[in-house]
């Protein structure tokens, strides 16, 4: 069997614990991992939810009906011995206005990555993202699957205002903003498609495994 990288475990208070399999970069094998380990860790008596996260996993649990100590030895011993499938996921069209107004640093990030605008546009929109994670914000994406060349270190002081849909870049991660929130990432354009509907079921749009794909409608100047 092939090795599998050891997780870090920690406390996060008297009812849970984080699982942190994170490296330098994000690794989509990881991230199957971290699916399917998280299934599995629904089934222990005493496990209330797992939250899956970007190469990481919260255990939420209930200390009067099993220990802390037993939910790690559960969790290392399927971190190890689970088999990770693919998750099936849907492909889900995001149609995006790029740059203008609503995608103000589309031309600095061209800049940060010695590209032309068109050429940024072009490799965001023909990159096949996958729904890696849903946090952060009700409906948030976190995106694997961005052009290497596009990254671009997040913001030093982070924007009071992000409007909902912004379509963003922070660090190695694309991601949509599903409400008008502060935000530290990158405003490349912007897309009318909603992310997050608490009166609808389910109310977020996308979910783990789910795939992405940019689709473009007009480069503005």
């Amino acid at each position: 069997m092939t090795d599998v990288v050891s997780p870090r475990l920690s406390s996060q208070g008297a009812g849970a614990i984080l699982l942190d399999a994170a490296g330098p970069v994000f690794s989509d094998d990881i991230q199957s991992r971290i699916w399917a380990v998280a299934a599995w860790m629904l089934k222990v008596d005493g496990v209330a939810e797992t939250v899956p996260g970007m190469n990481n996993l919260m255990i939420v649990f209930d200390p009067l009906a099993i220990s802390p100590g037993e939910v790690e030895q559960q969790l290392l011993r399927i971190w190890q011995t689970v088999v990770p499938d693919a998750v099936s996921g849907r492909d889900i069209d995001i149609p995006v206005v790029y740059g203008g107004p609503d995608g103000e640093d589309l031309a600095a990030l061209a800049d940060n990555a010695g590209l032309t605008v068109e050429e940024v546009v072009r490799r965001h929109s023909e990159a096949v993202y996958s729904v890696a994670a849903v946090g952060a914000m009700p409906g948030f994406v976190y995106l694997s699957g961005l052009d290497p060349q596009l990254a671009f270190p997040r913001r030093a002081v982070p924007r009071m205002k992000v409007k909902v849909g912004s379509v963003i870049i922070g660090g190695a991660q694309a991601g949509i903003m599903p409400c008008t929130a502060p935000s530290g990432w990158h405003i490349i354009g912007k897309t009318e498609v909603p992310l997050f509907d608490p009166l609808r079921d389910p109310p977020c749009a996308c979910k783990p495994g789910d795939r992405i794909h940019f689709r473009v409608l007009e480069v503005q100047p």
